[in-house]
């Protein structure tokens, strides 16, 4: 799964490594530890240009009488979105980047859980495979989303058996297209990536809770 991450790129990088055309952020910050229910930067494809802004994250489907459902879908298994209510109509039709530098994962050591941070290329920004949704209430409209995940790939596999859908940066129109709506492309689309572009190393217990946002969360271990 992937339940916390950083975003700490300058907001002028993100705007050229995404292409971003549109934009509704006006109060972008460095993040240290983003965490579920948080509004989190992403990207959609808006009048045929990339727009960055802002999805709550953890999903509420269209269909949903109560927003609580949200808690549960803030990860959706690449494999099987296709299938499940909560997740088909979004898969074909509203696909968006989620943006990250940095992802958090726990790895299991004796009787303790250690908090690794999982980089791709020593850093550089990234996109993760997202889906939205657009859920009413009265007259309130949420915006919420949710991040795909994936089987782990061989440095990951020391970590966790799953990770978020990291998608190669060649591939990151053909996912926001949503005239692509073939399954088996998609699914193409959804594999773990490769594990000689990332590197993990460990970080302090600070990231546990997600009220610590702070540079600290993202200093190696052995530096602190």
């Amino acid at each position: 799964m992937c339940g916390r991450f950083s975003l700490t790129t300058e907001l002028d990088q993100l705007i050229e490594r995404f292409q971003i055309e549109q934009m509704s952020i006006d109060d972008y910050v460095p993040r240290y530890n983003i965490a579920p229910s948080q509004q989190i930067p992403a990207v959609i494809k808006a009048d045929g240009g990339n727009r960055l802004g802002t999805l709550r994250w953890g999903l509420i489907p269209f269909w949903a009488k109560d927003a609580s459902i949200s808690n549960k879908l803030i990860n959706a298994r690449s494999e099987t979105a296709h299938e499940k209510a909560s997740f088909k109509h979004a898969l074909k039709r509203r696909r968006c980047l989620l943006l990250s530098d940095g992802f958090y994962e726990w790895k299991r050591e004796d009787n303790r859980k250690v908090p690794m941070h999982i980089q791709v290329k020593r850093g550089e920004p990234f996109a993760m495979a997202g889906l939205w949704e657009k859920w009413k209430s009265g007259n309130e409209a949420v915006y919420t989303c949710t991040i795909l995940t994936t089987g782990a790939n061989e440095l990951m596999e020391n970590i966790h058996t799953r990770m978020p859908v990291i998608l190669k940066k060649e591939m990151e129109d053909l996912w926001l297209d949503s005239d692509v709506n073939d399954v088996t492309i998609l699914e193409n689309v959804m594999q773990p990536f490769p594990s000689k572009e990332m590197n993990a190393y460990e970080v302090s217990t600070l990231v546990n809770s997600p009220t610590n946002d702070e540079p600290e969360c993202i200093v190696p271990i052995e530096e602190i």
